[in-house]
């Protein structure tokens, strides 16, 4: 078992940034990929960037350019830089890791910190 807990959330003016980190902790064996995700109110859930074990990165094009996503493998941290940030990126931001262990992979999620733009 695997447990994510994120935290960084909170309230900044548009503009403003915001750094979230997703700490694993747990029976780690093998961390393949770690995602961010948010949901907005009355939104589907959205991958918003994604990390690879070998630091290959992907993003959402809606944040392409402000946001940045690393790790730290001594840590099992995953980090989210958000710049730039824009009343629509409001919404709850999870973490989503992916181990992998002679069963196959399994997905944890966390329980999602909140993230609120204002204008």
């Amino acid at each position: 078992q695997v447990t994510p807990v994120e935290s960084g959330g909170g309230l900044v003016q548009a503009g403003g940034s915001l750094r979230l980190s997703c700490a694993a902790s747990g029976s780690i064996v093998s961390i393949s990929q770690v995602g961010w995700y948010r949901q907005a109110p009355g939104k589907q859930r959205e991958l918003v960037a994604g990390i690879t074990s070998g630091g290959r990165t992907n993003y959402a094009d809606s944040v392409k350019g402000r946001f940045t996503i690393s790790r730290d493998n001594a840590k099992n941290t995953v980090y989210l830089q958000m710049n730039s940030l824009k009343p629509e990126d409001t919404a709850v931001y999870s973490c989503n890791v992916v181990q992998t262990t002679n069963l196959g992979l399994t997905a944890y999620w966390g329980q999602g910190t909140q993230v609120t733009v204002s204008s």
